[in-house]
């Protein structure tokens, strides 16, 4: 909406200020209020059982992790012979 609105009108707006801009005039963002008629519920089931399992990827596993990509995950869960798996003791 943002490209529309500046090629229509020659102002540039951000993608939040035209969302911003088009909430103040009332409108907001349609959604389908019912199913097609066309709609074939026994494709769909199929799809889901077979084409979906294989797109949706199982999430990422539970550990010592890291979601800085500048910072390490904690000490702990490295090796002993790991570089810095001893960065938890202290220097003297």
């Amino acid at each position: 909406m943002a490209t529309l609105i500046g090629r229509k009108f020659h102002v540039s707006y951000s993608v939040s200020g035209a969302t911003r801009l088009m909430h103040r005039l009332g409108f907001s963002p349609q959604v389908p209020s019912r199913r097609v008629a066309e709609r074939d519920e026994r494709a769909v089931t199929v799809w889901k059982e077979a084409a979906w399992a294989e797109v949706k990827q199982p999430g990422r596993p539970a550990g010592a992790t890291s979601a800085s990509r500048t910072k390490q995950g904690s000490p702990a869960g490295r090796p002993g012979d790991a570089p810095g798996a001893g960065a938890d003791t202290p220097r003297g």
